[in-house]
């Protein structure tokens, strides 16, 4: 009892908890909740707690109801910035447009080349008050045009994709935060133009993100393509000159976070500035004794990292990290300490406050875990005594020894608060991850970003070339260490994602283990365990794509994609989720037009990818070879009878239902659709797409 009424003082801990834990029901509810009725759950819990204020309920009871409260105002804050961000989305399928419009950014390459975000002016067959505010196409592997120019294209564009797979992740959800309402590919020549001049705060993003693309191109310049381009990456966030093979040996090993900027660079900037700052006034005699250099130097560390932030482009991850970075150097200037748990706990309220829908994301997932984990292995981490008059030749190793000990702890905490998300999100476990990253750790932070930081400043003079050289040996060696990591036997393994309700197990577990003082808080150790232990069911006997353009089906730990050079990127994404590998297969007979299975095929599954109804004839004869027969278009006027006792997908399926998972059972076949699992919210009312038929 005794240990529980003390735990009962740390309730604030846990706000962020609750707050974070509604923010994530409101996102995966199935239908949108009233905002009316979310506000007066807040206002009733909010009158409760003052009326156990009032009348001295138990502590207990207090705590809960006031965890309530914050997990309803979680709620509440994920429907008001849902409302906000609303802008129109593209209905219907893929068609080619006429763009007129800005780039406003290069994003980061996605499989099909350079892609650009474009704020546009006018997208033909769109009235203006139906045009988008922002479009993400892809232009191919030629050299992108600068933020900040007026551009004219055609392109096929559509809405944001819907889930790979049923249950999968939602990439429309978080499209429609950030208000993009169409993507697509460029076709043809992309050519300039002279457009009527945007409003101010646009013309501001364009500015800021054009410095940025030039600084880029002047650090790739400076320290070449090879090194230069992951260089440009940590300090812009541009990450179109890394390599695929660059980013597969960076995944791997494990060492895929240092690519995104994070809590690790902002620590690393900010903790650079500020300790350079303390040694600059500490030298200078007048100064360190009429001024609180420690003050001055958390300043000095909260502008370098607010200036960080714009550099960076103030992706999410880096504003989640400025947040928790500029609440411990504010900690310092009042007097309290820079880094606790009670600090961390304030900077995840501001940061789901700002941003409710990161919540759901796995990269603040996994940076408020391994944060709580880190920072709760501090403050446990016993205090080292300090020796008088010890030798150096004594003092030294035994600080070695200590520095090594703590780099080991941390990368071992972290990797371990870590792994439950990168298995459920990411399927995927870097074998070698903590020996890769005790390997690089002092490359990052001693070399790569110190160097980069002082070598961006100077090269505005011209003065960064020596700087930079210096990091781009750094990189370098860091590029060679992922790769012989990354090459070693079996670096990276392959696992299922486990039902949705383990990951929030976990994640509590972890709290337990972080938060709770006292033994009580081993309790979590087997639940944080829950992802890795929670029993996987059985994976389904195929998978379709959401336009019923390809297929794959399991044969063993394989999934034998039909089309291997269509959506390979969502049939890959499947076979992960579902713990398999993606492989090609001589089971299927494919033309330019269907696929059919051959004898000893693992499933009798048919595919017809034309935009054309088949005729009857050729459907009739899937039908025979195949249990199942998948149609992209729309269905025939007339069902053969030969398809009688077939299960028939068509394109009016696809429509409603978009992707499937199909499980063979004794009765028949089983298909599960990704759509009703999405339910009706303003990010899933986008599988509208028109499907063509040749009747």
């Amino acid at each position: 009892m005794a240990e529980l009424r003390r735990n009962l003082e740390r309730d604030f801990l846990w706000a962020p908890v609750a707050f974070g834990l509604g923010a994530s029901a409101y996102l995966e509810a199935r239908s949108e909740p009233s905002l009316w009725a979310l506000a007066a759950s807040v206002a009733a819990l909010v009158a409760f707690r003052w009326a156990c204020l009032r009348w001295s309920a138990p502590r207990w009871a207090l705590v809960l109801v006031t965890l309530a409260s914050f997990a309803a105002a979680g709620g509440l804050a994920a429907k008001i910035r849902g409302d906000r961000v609303a802008a129109p989305i593209i209905s219907g399928e893929r068609i080619v447009r006429r763009v007129e419009g800005f780039v406003v950014d290069v994003a980061s390459p996605g499989a099909g080349g350079q892609r650009l975000v474009i704020a546009p002016v006018t997208i033909s067959g769109l009235a203006p008050e139906r045009t988008p505010t922002r479009i993400r196409v892809t232009i191919g592997d030629v050299p992108p045009p600068a933020p900040g120019q007026a551009l004219r294209l055609k392109a096929m564009l559509g809405p944001p994709p819907p889930p790979a797979a049923p249950g999968s992740y939602d990439f429309a959800r978080d499209a429609w935060f950030d208000s993009i309402g169409g993507v697509g590919f460029v076709i043809g020549d992309v050519a300039a133009t002279r457009l009527d001049q945007p409003p101010l705060r646009l013309r501001l993003t364009m500015a800021v993100n054009a410095f940025r693309w030039r600084l880029a191109q002047r650090l790739v310049a400076r320290m070449g393509p090879t090194s230069g381009g992951i260089g440009a990456a940590m300090v812009t966030g541009h990450e179109a000159w890394i390599t695929s093979a660059q980013t597969d040996a960076m995944r791997a090993s494990g060492l895929a976070h240092i690519l995104s900027i994070s809590g690790l660079h902002m620590a690393i900037v900010g903790g650079f500035v500020f300790g350079g700052a303390r040694l600059l006034i500490a030298a200078w005699p007048w100064l360190a004794l009429r001024a609180p250099g420690k003050k001055l130097a958390a300043v000095a560390g909260l502008a370098a990292v607010l200036a960080y932030l714009v550099i960076s482009g103030a992706p999410p991850p880096a504003e989640r990290s400025a947040i928790t970075a500029s609440v411990a150097f504010l900690a310092i200037l009042f007097d309290r300490r820079a880094i606790t748990l009670h600090g961390l706990a304030v900077a995840a309220l501001v940061i789901l406050a700002l941003m409710p829908e990161t919540a759901a994301e796995p990269g603040f997932q996994m940076s408020f875990a391994a944060t709580a984990a880190l920072v709760a292995l501090a403050e446990a981490w016993p205090t080292p005594v300090r020796e008088i008059s010890t030798p150096w030749w004594i003092r030294w190793p035994q600080a070695a020894l200590t520095w090594l000990a703590a780099s080991v702890a941390a990368s071992l905490v972290a990797g371990l608060a870590t792994a439950p998300f990168a298995m459920q999100h990411f399927n995927r476990v870097a074998v070698w991850g903590l020996p890769a990253n005790l390997a690089v750790e002092p490359l990052s932070s001693f070399v790569i970003m110190p160097f980069l930081a002082v070598g961006t400043v100077l090269e505005a003079f011209g003065l960064g070339g020596p700087f930079l050289k210096v990091a781009g040996w750094g990189v370098d060696s860091m590029v060679a260490i992922a790769s012989r990591f990354a090459s070693a036997h079996g670096a990276q393994q392959i696992v299922a994602s486990a039902p949705s309700q383990a990951l929030v197990v976990a994640f509590l577990g972890l709290m337990i283990l972080c938060l709770w003082r006292g033994r009580l808080r081993w309790i979590g150790a087997p639940l944080a365990l829950s992802v890795a232990l929670w029993p996987r069911p059985a994976p389904p006997d195929a998978w379709i794509a959401a336009d019923g353009v390809t297929a794959a089906v399991r044969a063993g730990d394989a999934a034998v994609l039909l089309r291997a050079d269509a959506k390979r990127f969502g049939a890959e994404l499947w076979a992960r989720r579902r713990g398999l590998i993606p492989s090609a297969s001589a089971l299927y007979a494919c033309d330019r037009r269907t696929c059919a299975p051959r004898p000893g095929a693992p499933a009798r599954l048919a595919l017809a990818w034309s935009r054309k109804t088949p005729d009857a004839e050729t459907l009739s004869g899937l039908c025979v070879r195949a249990e199942v027969v998948v149609v992209r278009a729309a269905a025939p006027t007339r069902t053969p009878p030969l398809c009688a006792d077939t299960v028939l997908l068509t394109g009016e399926d696809f429509a409603r239902g978009g992707a499937a998972e199909l499980y063979r059972r004794p009765d028949g076949w089983r298909v599960v659709w990704a759509q009703p699992l999405r339910g009706d919210r303003p990010w899933s009312r986008m599988l509208t797409g028109d499907v063509t038929s040749d009747r």
